[in-house]
């Protein structure tokens, strides 16, 4: 218990302080229920692994094959729960190689995004859009948000703290009280501020 004290308050000092942990997101997808069930069959329900950073958002044991025109990833790890609509998160070096062209889109964001057709152990479908390079965003509580004077979808810049120190602007702030306090950045991104392992960023407003 007395560790976990510690953890607690050097979290809060750490979020007091303007900072924000760094979290990488690689390729992944979301699957509506009609795909889910074209890929892995009628009636199937995806099998949660662990739960992720963000509450209720689950690591999930299906993976399916993204194929573009020029190439295809395999074994693409699915995330949870089922959404209303298929989203396919890819960073522009994946894109490149499958060959699409996907717009930088907030998630959710997918009308008129790029096309790709995905691969299940049933069955396959090509979605007309939804491939989507995630734009760069800090998830937010409400509690973090008003302490450092910050509101849902309000852009800001955040420097990486790390050996390759990089300012990345354009960063959008989401709050939600569903939220644990934590900013996405792709592969490509942690790439070039060398984020790997625990690492923080300072908001810059």
């Amino acid at each position: 218990m007395a560790v976990e004290k510690v953890v607690a308050a050097v979290v809060d000092e750490i979020r007091s302080a303007g900072l924000v942990q760094l979290e990488v997101s690689a390729r992944h997808v979301h699957l509506d229920k009609e795909c889910v069930e074209v890929l892995f069959g009628k009636g199937y329900q995806l099998t949660h692994v662990r739960e992720l950073s963000q509450p209720g958002q689950y690591l999930e044991q299906e993976r399916v094959d993204v194929v573009g025109p020029k190439g295809t990833f395999k074994n693409v790890a699915v995330l949870g729960p089922e959404r209303k609509h298929v989203q396919v998160e890819v960073s522009f070096s994946d894109a490149f190689a499958l060959g699409i062209n996907p717009p930088i889109r907030q998630s959710g964001d997918t009308k008129g995004s790029a096309s790709v057709k995905l691969v299940g152990p049933k069955g396959e479908i090509t979605i007309d859009e939804g491939a989507i390079v995630a734009l760069r965003h800090v998830h937010m509580t409400p509690e973090d948000a008003e302490r450092l004077g910050l509101v849902d979808n309000q852009v800001v810049s955040v420097e990486a703290l790390t050996d390759r120190r990089t300012i990345f602007p354009d960063t959008v702030i989401r709050v939600s009280p569903n939220f644990r306090t934590r900013m996405h950045v792709d592969v490509d991104e942690a790439g070039a501020a060398h984020i790997a392992g625990f690492a923080l960023g300072r908001i810059i407003k």
